[in-house]
């Protein structure tokens, strides 16, 4: 429709725009606290180009520390000052709450639309930009149509620093709940209880829901490790303590050793143990391995000794970068990855690994033990499949 238009042109792109994005990466830094070398750089490069008298809104689209909206206003005013410009520019927080492998999805269709601004124009022209999802009075895509009962965002407007603390919260409170069923798991296995029974029960519960209360290896990916640390670090700045996300960390990183201990308890010494890792990524429907907990468990499973092979539906390349430095063999199916293993580990959840013929993959192994970082079979099919199982949590 020629509604797009590709640039490396700033001068034009800012110079003719009523809402001006900026939605640079902010990585971590050693300490946890997020980089915002590429945030500062991209607003400067944006003042720079502000024509007189325009009237437009500075959008700060990324993931950033607490107060970082006014540090880009001062920025901004700076600039514009130093040119000697006058210009009506208003500043808003516009944190997105996008899912790998169902982005577009949740663009169409999101729970809400968060805006923080301290200037009424600046709520104004968000508020006509998302008109059309806010009210839902666009055609959708037939590739992403729009459920039957489908409700209408949320708009939720507030101030700056309420809007970055909202994102945060946000990405802090799902690895909370990820690492409580996984603390809720360990216990389980102690006093012979089914944790996806008790996630079950406890998530019908309309306070709670069932979302995010599936045992396994832990979260990971580009947002929850470093979203998490960011917020412990923004509290440390202000001498303020979180023990509960600590221990969310905490929880998280004991559930990769926990599956190691799975091993070595049926295998006893890993070293010269060959192990088949099904699934690289951090979750499904993406090509993602930032901090994926498969990854780190390869890492481990080789620093033990063990001849690890991998396989992964999409992200083998991605995962042959990551992995570079270590000897780890990758494999074209999961059947040849599982071939003569003395221990084939599910790490990531594709559809795909759903409906493997388990009994070709078990009678192709040395030692057919199967441990389901997923809790992605049923016991009993494995079982009968002539599987060794063991799940998390059961």
């Amino acid at each position: 429709a020629e509604k797009i238009i590709f640039t490396d042109d700033i001068t034009d792109a800012v110079s003719k725009s009523d809402v001006i994005f900026i939605a640079v990466g902010t990585p971590p830094k050693s300490n946890g606290e997020a980089n915002l070398q590429y945030v500062e750089d991209a607003a400067r490069e944006i003042a720079t180009e502000i024509l007189a008298d325009q009237m437009c809104t500075i959008v700060l689209k990324s993931t950033v520390p607490i107060g970082t909206n006014q540090l880009i206003m001062r920025l901004v005013l700076d600039v514009l000052q130093q040119r000697n410009i006058v210009a009506r520019v208003s500043f808003a927080s516009n944190p997105e709450f996008l899912r790998e492998g169902v982005a577009l999805s949740d663009t169409f269709y999101p729970d809400r639309i968060v805006i923080g601004a301290d200037q009424p124009e600046a709520i104004a022209n968000l508020s006509r930009l998302y008109h059309p999802l806010l009210e839902q009075t666009f055609v959708p895509p037939s590739e992403f149509p729009r459920a039957d009962n489908a409700q209408l965002p949320y708009l939720i407007s507030t101030d700056l620093v309420s809007a970055e603390m909202t994102k945060y919260a946000a990405n802090a409170f799902l690895p909370l709940k990820i690492s409580f069923i996984n603390e809720i798991a360990g216990l389980c296995e102690k006093v012979g209880a089914d944790v996806t029974e008790v996630a079950r029960g406890i998530g019908y519960d309309q306070r709670i829901g069932h979302r995010f209360l599936n045992a396994g290896l832990g979260w990971g990916g580009s947002c929850f490790p470093k979203d998490t640390k960011a917020l412990i670090s923004v509290a440390a700045n202000y001498n303020y303590t979180m023990p509960l996300l600590q221990a969310v960390c905490e929880v998280n990183i004991r559930q990769r050793i926990t599956i190691i201990d799975k091993l070595k308890a049926e295998l006893g010494d890993l070293h010269g143990k060959v192990i088949a890792v099904l699934g690289l990524a951090f979750k499904p429907n993406t090509d993602d391995v930032r901090d994926s907990p498969a990854i780190e468990i390869v890492r481990m499973l080789v620093d033990c000794g063990a001849q690890v092979r991998v396989h992964d539906p999409i992200a083998m390349n991605n995962a042959r970068i990551e992995l570079a430095d270590v000897a780890v063999e990758f494999c074209d199916s999961p059947y040849t990855t599982a071939i003569k293993a003395d221990a084939l580990l599910l790490a990531t959840e594709w559809n795909v690994y759903h409906s493997l013929d388990l009994r070709r993959l078990a009678q192709g192994m040395r030692t057919p033990l199967l441990v389901d970082g997923r809790n992605l079979y049923h016991r009993t099919d494995a079982q009968q499949a002539g599987f060794i199982y063991k799940g998390v949590g059961k």
